[in-house]
């Protein structure tokens, strides 16, 4: 969905967070780095969306738009290799038993309660395959990755010069599985709940006519859901997509209000 039209090849990505979703959008990057028709001066990412802005940059930086999808093509298929699913022969795996009895006691148990040891393979891949030292002198685009702040709810925005494996981290944390993501003696949890993905830092900071915005939740459902299951989905779903639909109306009257005066001018 591009958010503005214009005459350019330079553009600006807005990426939305949902999880391991987040490989779909892993797949629209290929293509358009495939394309090449595109130059990229900034991207906003939230969760999942800040994952796929981090490879991004940093594929750029240290191999061009092959690195970029190689990165991409890395980082996911690590996230993949780190989940426990269960194959057995079945065509169509699922998540194990086992995990889906945890994430069953994570809505009863505190963090530190679920996991005390504070296990993040998350954190792992991006200590592995990033240099953040390197991106944060280099980065060949302009980042800006959304985080929560746990005690206000208000959005945060870490630039180029903050990007780390724990604004990362923060950007990506759900607070019923990990425990708050500590940056500055500040508590953040994940970006979606303040900003999903955050465009404002694209209009007023890059000069880029064009947003192409990647989202995972659809902006209308064919019909309401029934069973328990799927009316919790729903309401994270909703819950996470509230802030960006905001944020588009805001736009959206600014843009009537200058049209206006101008009409009448």
């Amino acid at each position: 969905m591009l958010f503005r039209k214009a005459d350019s090849s330079r553009i600006n990505l807005a990426l939305q967070g949902g999880g391991t979703h987040g490989a779909f959008t892993w797949g629209v990057l290929d293509a358009l780095l495939e394309d090449g028709r595109f130059d990229i001066e900034g991207i906003s990412g939230t969760s999942a969306g800040a994952m796929n802005a981090l490879c991004l940059a940093h594929g750029l930086m240290t191999g061009g738009r092959d690195g970029a999808r190689e990165t991409l093509t890395r980082f996911w298929t690590s996230v993949a290799a780190s989940a426990p699913f269960s194959s057995g022969g079945d065509a169509n795996p699922g998540m194990a038993q086992a995990m889906k009895l945890m994430l069953l006691w994570a809505n009863h148990l505190s963090p530190e309660q679920f996991n005390p040891f504070d296990l993040n393979p998350l954190r792992d891949i991006l200590a592995e395959q990033f240099d953040f030292a390197r991106l944060q002198r280099e980065c060949p685009v302009k980042l800006f990755i959304a985080a929560t702040h746990a005690n206000s709810g208000k959005l945060r925005i870490f630039r180029n010069a903050e990007v780390s494996v724990e604004t990362l981290l923060a950007s990506a944390c759900l607070p019923t599985i990990h425990r708050s993501i500590v940056i500055d003696g500040e508590p953040y949890w994940d970006g979606g709940y303040s900003a999903n993905p955050a465009v404002f830092p694209l209009v007023y900071e890059c000069s880029a006519a064009d947003i192409l915005l990647i989202l995972l939740t659809p902006l209308r459902y064919a019909q309401a859901p029934d069973s328990a299951a799927n009316i919790r989905q729903r309401l994270l779903e909703l819950s996470f997509n509230s802030t960006f639909l905001r944020e588009m109306r805001m736009f959206a009257h600014l843009r009537d209000a200058v049209g206006t005066r101008r009409w009448q001018k």
